[in-house]
């Protein structure tokens, strides 16, 4: 299936190539003929006007000039069908590359993993060669951190969690509403879109009272400076423009707004308008009643429309922005009162659209963030839409549980990735999960962990099964020290593990899903031998459920302890003098080591250290 996909997406990248190359000959044909249509008409016009022929010669250049501005037109036009199929084909190539994990192909996005987070560095979901960076398709700032949203803030209530998967689950198969969506904002920026910026504008007060009186007054005085100068000017009248004029520019000074507009609000028209252009094709496309998408896009389909206010405030940011070119700006306000006109404008504005704009940038990264998810579903068709088994979000009786089938990592290739089959069932269930270097048994941790989230954000997950009762996701994968801190690993470790076991005695929220690699791998061995079997009954006692992994083979005894934990183990086998891995699961303890074996093949003198 994944075969037949990368297949469809390269069959419409030949189909645009073909595309790209046509326009672009017919691009290069309306070049000559433009400069064939200026020369001619050059000559023409030149020639009548030598033969003293005007009248002709100016319906020459009159002629010529409407046939120059048509074609110019249409050349422009063949132009911007090129760069559409030039975006198009980027789109494409990009979802080729997020099959791939070419990550150098995938463009990246802002964001890096909050500190302190439960799980997010653990499972590597923000940042470079991350999930974020391979699902994040949004295009507004709102919409990325709705998606790392929803991946860091876990689990969400059930009703969001349906709401979101129902609107991906029916994107997914839209293939060219998610892409046009990109496209028309790309069309107009490589950029995303700042939202926040232009509600800052909104929300920002202007204080500048008696605004409607002031701008009558100067209206008045702006008219009577151009009545009287052009009196003057014919000499009818002495030089009295002056005099209004100055009380014109005396009022202007003392009114001016100067450092407030030129900072909110210069140049914001061009990302206005951008965004105008993506709600409104969001809001042309959820005009279908009876869908997850129309019952998103409520707020904009409902009510003010987004594009008209939006482009109207456009234009408003527009007339402002001249403060950025000051002679213009001062050219412009010695005539009338522009500054003046266009900030009552703003605020009318404000009063219009800014308890509105907070909905509509709500809805587009609700939409955005459910574009991602489907992108990957689509982008994966053999990936699983995962299955809660508890509907309310109340336990009801209903043990925790993990389910999975063929179980894999999405950030690893395909053609290298092991699946695997997890089933924990109960709280204080517990797999110790034993095994050799490299075997295996973090990147199986970190499997279970970034399959949950995606369940648990509303996307498909990398299983051929997958079902779950809500959890709370805590691991102990990747743990650093701290030198501005001040924390050595050992010490950063049992913080970290100390986290876990209390969130585990929160018996009123979801149990906790952990995950703990090389448990105390910080200390000596007999210390971490006492120190494993304590905490790990521990946790078979608390709200909780999940697995640990150990070198410490002499932890599986616990098995006869604690009943509700079981062992498993990865190994290795030793073909012509080298350690071979197949990263299956299997049940029981680890017969085998290999610290011993990986020192004598790197050559370290461990027989004689032996003898």
């Amino acid at each position: 299936m994944a075969s037949s996909r990368i297949a469809q997406i390269e069959t419409i990248i030949r189909r645009t190539d073909r595309l790209i190359t046509q326009r672009t000959k017919t691009s290069t044909m309306f070049t000559r003929w433009r400069l064939a249509i200026f020369l001619v008409g050059l000559v023409c016009t030149i020639t009548l006007y030598k033969l003293d022929w005007y009248h002709s010669g100016n319906l020459s250049l009159a002629l010529f000039l409407a046939i120059f501005v048509a074609v110019a037109a249409y050349h422009n036009k063949v132009e911007g069908q090129i760069h559409r199929l030039r975006q198009c084909k980027q789109i494409k190539l990009t979802h080729l590359a997020r099959i791939a994990l070419d990550w150098a192909a995938i463009p990246p996005r802002p964001g890096e993993a909050p500190t302190s987070h439960p799980y997010a560095a653990d499972l590597d979901l923000l940042g470079t060669h991350s999930l974020a960076h391979l699902l994040d398709t949004t295009v507004s700032d709102h919409g990325r951190e709705r998606l790392h949203g929803w991946l860091l803030n876990q689990p969400p209530p059930p009703s969001q969690w349906y709401a979101r998967q129902s609107l991906a689950k029916e994107l997914a198969p839209r293939s060219l509403f998610r892409d046009r969506l990109a496209l028309e904002a790309r069309l107009t920026g490589d950029q995303e879109l700042n939202g926040k910026r232009l509600a800052a504008v909104l929300e920002h007060p202007i204080g500048l009272p008696r605004l409607d009186a002031i701008l009558a007054v100067q209206s008045v005085l702006a008219l009577a400076t151009i009545g009287l100068a052009s009196a003057s000017m014919l000499g009818l009248l002495p030089g009295y423009w002056m005099f209004s004029f100055a009380a014109y520019a005396l009022i202007y000074f003392l009114t001016d707004q100067g450092e407030e507009l030129l900072e909110h609000a210069v140049g914001l028209h061009h990302e206005t308008e951008r965004l105008a252009i993506v709600l409104g094709y969001l809001e042309r496309h959820a005009q279908r009643q009876g869908t997850a998408l129309a019952s998103v896009c409520t707020n904009l389909i409902g009510g003010a429309s987004p594009t008209l206010h939006l482009h109207q405030a456009a234009r408003t940011l527009h007339a402002i922005s001249i403060k950025a070119h000051p002679l213009v700006h001062l050219a412009v306000n010695a005539l009338c009162p522009w500054d003046l006109w266009f900030t009552r404008r703003l605020i009318h504005t404000q009063h219009k659209i800014k308890n509105a704009l907070p909905q509509w940038l709500d809805c587009l990264a609700e939409v955005e963030a459910a574009s991602a998810l489907a992108t990957f579903a689509y982008l994966h068709p053999n990936y699983a839409w995962p299955d809660p088994l508890i509907e309310t979000g109340v336990q009801n009786g209903t043990p925790p549980s993990f389910h999975a089938d063929r179980l894999g990592h999405p950030l690893l290739p395909a053609k290298t990735r092991v699946a695997n089959d997890v089933h924990l069932k109960g709280l204080g269930s517990i797999h110790l999960i034993t095994g050799s270097n490299m075997s295996g048994k973090s990147t199986f941790l970190r499997t279970i962990g970034i399959n949950l989230c995606l369940a648990q954000a509303g996307g498909p997950v990398c299983a051929h099964s997958f079902s779950w009762t809500w959890s709370r996701l805590a691991c102990c994968i990747r743990v650093d020290d701290s030198l501005d801190a001040g924390l050595s690993f050992f010490y950063a470790e049992v913080k970290r593990l100390k986290t876990i076991l209390n969130a585990t005695k929160e018996s009123a929220s979801p149990p906790v899903l952990f995950l703990i690699d090389e448990i105390f791998k910080g200390t000596n061995n007999r210390e971490r031998l006492i120190g494993s079997r304590a905490y790990i009954t521990a946790l078979s006692q608390g709200h909780g459920f999940g697995l640990v992994s150990t070198h410490d083979l002499e932890l599986a005894d616990l098995e006869s302890a604690v009943p509700s934990l079981a062992n498993a183990h990865f190994q290795e086998t030793v073909a012509a003098g080298a350690l071979q891995f197949d990263y299956r699961l299997r049940p029981g303890p680890c017969p085998t080591t290999n610290a011993l074996r990986i020192m004598e093949l790197e050559g370290l003198p461990v027989k004689e250290s032996l003898s």
